[in-house]
């Protein structure tokens, strides 16, 4: 079950590098639908933001298991993604996150450290 998450952000395309970015955002999806398939990860989800004047307009949330996405941000593949797209997104970010039990555990060291 999952109890991690990848943010992976971005602002927009660097300028002039537009077509490579909608060429990578395609390919990305196919890459982590395989992902979903194969058990990588348990599921994830693309987000594009409505203009709205921040520096935050788009986004995948990818849903797994800890030790399963640790492992994905080693993989040869994700870590060309991330090349590519820190080469063609302005803004670009990999973020990991917790969920589920994985969040359980950090509110529970949080509050210990506030006294609670």
């Amino acid at each position: 079950m999952a109890d991690r998450v990848l943010f992976i952000g971005w602002n927009r395309p660097v300028v002039g590098r537009e077509q490579q970015a909608m060429e990578l955002f395609q390919k990305v999806v196919e890459f982590y639908g395989k992902l979903q398939v194969d058990g990588r990860i348990e599921s994830f989800e693309p987000v594009i933001l409505a203009a709205h004047g921040g520096d935050l307009n788009g986004f995948f949330l990818l849903k797994g298991e800890a030790q399963k996405l640790a492992e994905l941000r080693e993989d040869d593949a994700f870590v060309q993604i991330v090349m590519e797209a820190g080469y063609c997104l302005n803004g670009f970010g990999v973020v990991p996150g917790y969920i589920g039990e994985g969040l359980t555990d950090v509110i529970s060291r949080w509050s210990k450290l506030l006294g609670g």
